[in-house]
This record gives structure tokens, sequence and C-alpha cells, in this order.
């Protein structure tokens, strides 16, 4: 018999969507270095099912029909290309290779290009929604070499996620590495809305000093708003979570944080791309602060917050502190298709923005109702070049910002931090500015540097130098990059 596809790899990920496969009537042959761990998942969760395996590569291979398509569920990095060692001098021209692990997009580039000089297809593909979605069906975002598309196109879409409408959570994204680019913005813009939610936490707990009853029940009720998301869903879910003994488990997990890398990748980018990408940083920088908790419980000793009692109308509050929510999770958002248009600028990538929205729409971490807008907006203007400049996403914006300051004016005041939602504020003020005070900055520049400055009173794109103390030269320095 020869089976569909190949799956090298099958940790939680790769067992989950060897069976989402199987169970949507596709062949699979697993494979890892470990024969114990192939022949629990036979034995086990893949007994009686079309689901092969071996720890041998090379008949993985050859029990394969032609042209051969072999899965990676690996760690990133160096293993990856380890493994594409091994399987190259067993395959043929016109084979897929596909990547479906959290890889950095700058390698997919380098191997879909360095793999098509042997005539092999290469396909970088992100897949979210973790172990449940894996096996019900994730949000999957393929790229790379193109002509492999039409062959893998039936099992990636017959196993990805489908919406209230049919429609799948998989699509072609764009060629090299942009299906890893846009799987990468999705995690970044994860830690986004994660980072988010907690400070909003944060505010409920410490401020008004709810319950993790009374909270869980506010998470609920938000889910059933423009709110409306998988994460929201959760949270409610882990604040009413309690143990054997009735207390809440919640209270007894350790503030800090662990991460894998996606989110700095993300805003490695955006500093690569000159784009702001500040609530996404700032949810990065929050993981690495919560890691030092020991120095925190020293300084929290050094300098003792006095938090006010809040006296007002708590049902309100939480309207605005909702209201707040919302608006900042537009600005992440707007930040990662910012990003993405930049990356697109530079490689030439010809994004569906739209459908990327809707490959978020069902599957993955992210997915939300929210993202229904963002789809629309692209669908009124295919070249939007940012998401506040939508109407409904501008009628919006003038609703819920009064809220996100009213909001962050008390968090301050308290000595609550929210540094993902100050800098999505920071960022609306910003880009919503005509004038900002880098003509300062400039100047300053120019100065001590002789780096140039252009003038409002002349054209764009012609530079001038000022001896600023007669003491200096009018020999200019490089001009600046914006």
């Amino acid at each position: 018999m020869k089976y569909d596809i190949g799956l090298i790899g099958i940790a939680v990920m790769g067992e989950n969507l060897a069976l989402n496969m199987a169970s949507k009537g596709f062949s699979v042959v697993v494979s890892s270095r470990n024969q114990e761990t192939v022949d629990t998942f036979l034995d086990g969760r893949a007994k009686d099912k079309p689901i092969a395996g071996t720890t041998d590569v090379s008949v993985l291979v050859s029990m394969l029909k032609k042209p051969r398509k072999v899965l990676l569920m690996i760690k990133a990095g160096k293993p990856v290309d380890m493994v594409i060692d091994q399987l190259v001098p067993l395959l043929e021209a016109g084979d897929v290779i596909l990547d479906g692990g959290n890889s950095l997009y700058h390698d997919t580039t380098r191997r879909t290009q360095a793999l098509k000089k042997q005539g092999i297809h290469f396909i970088g593909t992100g897949v979210s929604g973790g172990e449940e979605g894996a096996l019900i069906g994730p949000s999957i975002m393929p790229g790379g070499a193109k002509e492999a598309w039409p062959i893998v196109k039936p099992i990636l879409q017959g196993i990805a996620a489908k919406v209230e409408d049919g429609s799948v959570c998989c699509d072609w994204v764009g060629e090299d590495g942009a299906g890893h680019f846009v799987k990468m913005v999705h995690n970044g813009i994860e830690y986004g809305d994660i980072q988010l939610i907690t400070e909003a936490y944060h505010v409920m707990k410490s401020y008004l000093g709810m319950s993790n009853d009374a909270m869980a029940k506010t998470f609920e009720t938000w889910n059933q708003s423009e709110l409306d998301s998988y994460l929201i869903e959760i949270t409610a879910q882990i604040l009413a979570f309690k143990e054997d003994d009735g207390t809440h488990l919640i209270d007894k997990i350790l503030d800090t944080a662990g991460q894998k890398g996606t989110g700095k990748w993300t805003a490695n980018a955006a500093l690569e791309y000159g784009t702001p990408l500040t609530l996404i940083a700032e949810s990065v920088f929050a993981r690495f602060l919560s890691a030092q908790k020991e120095e925190r419980v020293v300084a929290s000793k050094a300098y003792p917050k006095a938090m006010m009692a809040y006296h007002g109308d708590k049902e309100a509050f939480l309207e605005q502190l909702k209201k707040a929510l919302y608006a900042a999770k537009i600005l992440s958002y707007t930040q990662g298709y910012a990003l993405m248009h930049q990356a697109a600028k530079e490689y030439q990538w010809d994004l569906n923005y739209g459908g990327i929205a809707l490959m978020w729409r069902g599957g993955c971490i992210i997915r939300s109702v929210f993202l229904d807008k963002i789809k629309a907006a692209y669908d009124r203007e295919p070249l939007l070049k940012n998401l506040l400049l939508d109407p409904y996403f501008k009628e919006t914006m003038q609703t819920v910002i009064p809220s996100l300051r009213t909001v962050l004016a008390q968090a301050i005041l308290n000595g609550i931090p929210m540094p993902a939602m100050s800098s999505a504020l920071a960022y609306f003020d910003g880009y919503t500015s005509e004038h900002l005070p880098a003509n300062l900055l400039q100047a300053q520049r120019d100065f001590f540097g002789a780096h140039t400055y252009e003038r409002t009173d002349e054209p764009r794109g012609k530079f001038f130098h000022t001896n600023w103390t007669g003491r200096g030269g009018n020999t200019a320095s490089t001009t600046y990059n914006v």
C-alpha cells in the first residue's frame, strides 16, 4: 500500500495532525527516532486507522505515493535542516517537503530557494490552533514554492478549520517565507491579545477588587460581545476553574511567563523593516519582566504602593474597561497588518490581507468575530494602508478611545502596569498627529552628527545641513532613513 503523505515528528502537534488527516480520509506514514514512540502511537490513538509508522526515513519515503509529500513537525532551526538533508537523496524532482513548525521565515526562504535548484518543492506553512486545533481543524498558512500548492492543497484544505459559511481557514499566502512570516505575525498578535487580557484582569483584581468568580462571569459576558474570541472564552474558564479542594487554581500559578520566541521574532522584524509594532514588543518585554520574579519581590518592598480603593460605579467602569480592551485590540491588529504590508513591499509578496483575516477566523489561537471586521475592511479597500483609515474602525475608535484614556489614567494613578494598553494609546496618538516633535530630534542629529534634515518650505527629498555653532564645517553626513 502506498500512503498519501509522510509525517516526521509525532509529538503533540504531529500526532494530532496525523489523526486529523486519517479522519478526513488520507493515509499517513509517521516517523520518529524512537521506536517506542512509534509503537505507542500505532497501538494507541492510531490503532485501526490508515496510519503506518517507522523510525527509518528511507522506509517512510518508499511507502509514499508520487509525487511524494513529507510534512515535518519538528523543532525549528538546525533540526529541520538535518532532516531535509536526510530526505533530499531519497526524493525525486517534483516531490514536496512541508515544514509545519514555527520556523523563522528567513530560513524558509533559504530552504525554498536551495531545494528549488534540486527540483524539490518546499513549503513553509504556519499551523495554528494548538493541540485541539491540530486534531479537529487548525488554521494553516502555506507559502514557499507555488508550484507545489496544487499538490498539497487537497490535504491541507481538507484538514483545516472551516467557519460558519463553509470557508476554509487555509489558502495560499505567498512565495518563499511568506507563509511563515504571516504565522509569525499571528503569533505576535497572540502575544498582544494575551497581554491585553492579563492587563484587564489586573485592573479587575487589583483596582476593582473583584473575585475570581466575578471576573469569570465578566469575561463570559464579554465573550457575547464584540470581544467574542477563543482567548476571552478560555480566560473565563481559567478564572472559574477550581481544584478538588474548592480553591481557584489561578491563585496558585506563579506569575512568571514563558515564551518560544516567535513574539521576539515579530518585534525584530518590525525593527528590521522600520514599522512601529510597539504593542507586541511591549508584550514580549512584559514576559521578560515577569521572569524577574525574585528582583520584583525585593523592589516591591523598596517601593510599596498605596492602592486607592474604587468607590465609583463598578459596572460603568467595567464597561469602560471592555471598550479600552477593544480599542487596544484594534490597535494591535493594526500594527500587525502594517508589518505585513511592509514585508510584502520588501519581498514583493502579493498578500491577500482579507484572506489572511479569514484564515485566522477559525482554528487558530487568535480566532475571533473581530476578524470579520478586518476581512470586510479589505473587501471595501484591498489597498488599505492602515486599518484605522477604514470607515468601521474610524467610527469605532472614536467611540472607544475615551474609555482607553480613562482606564489608563486610573491604572497609572494606582501603579498598575499597563505596558500594552499604554503603548497602544501612544501609537494611536502618534499616528493621528499631524505634527510630532521629530523636527527637534532631527535638528539634534544634524547638530552633533551633520545627519541633515528636510525643510517644511522645500520639497520632500531635498536635504540640508546647518553649521549650528559656526565652528563646524559645511560637510554633511549621510541622510537619515525613515
